[in-house]
């Protein structure tokens, strides 16, 4: 199983927007250079993370994208459901009728099993949770706790 670029991708502009949750609109540009995706990719990956209502947007020399609710609230298998259109292992998991043995195929079962299982796990995930995962939220601390008693040394995650 491989999932898609768009889903990677569009998972990672997610975290991005997590990562700067409240403090305003995010220009595409700027995500697209941090996480080293093609701009006019990314431009095509909002569309329905837009229409989805888990972004939104604002235009003007202040605009960009910003997720439309707290990175708690928005589970990873959301994402990837959203930009995979549904199914990963099978097309015919959504849209049995694409697939003559789709009634009697002895696979079809286990596929949807394990698509279960998969997005199962997913959906326990936040980009929250993820951030913690990744360790992004200690990185953020600890550099506010730099900022807030003038230290200027470094600070490493361990």
């Amino acid at each position: 199983m491989k999932l898609s670029t768009r889903t990677r991708y569009g998972t990672r502009l997610m975290l991005d927007l997590a990562r700067h949750y409240g403090k305003g609109f995010l220009q595409l540009r700027e995500i697209a250079e941090r996480q080293e995706i093609s701009l006019k990719y990314l431009e095509q990956i909002v569309i329905p993370l837009k229409k989805a209502h888990y972004i939104e947007a604002s235009r003007g020399a202040k605009g960009g994208y910003r997720l439309a609710r707290p990175p708690e609230k928005i589970m990873v298998g959301e994402i990837v459901a959203l930009l995979e259109r549904g199914g990963m292992l099978s097309e015919c998991l959504d849209d049995p009728s694409i697939c003559k043995r789709s009634d009697f195929c002895p696979t079809r079962h286990l596929w949807k099993e394990a698509e279960e299982a998969i997005f199962e796990k997913l959906n326990r995930v936040s980009l929250k949770s993820l951030m913690k995962e990744t360790g992004d939220e200690i990185e953020a601390e600890s550099r506010t706790r730099k900022e807030d008693s003038g230290y200027e040394g470094c600070f490493h995650r361990c």
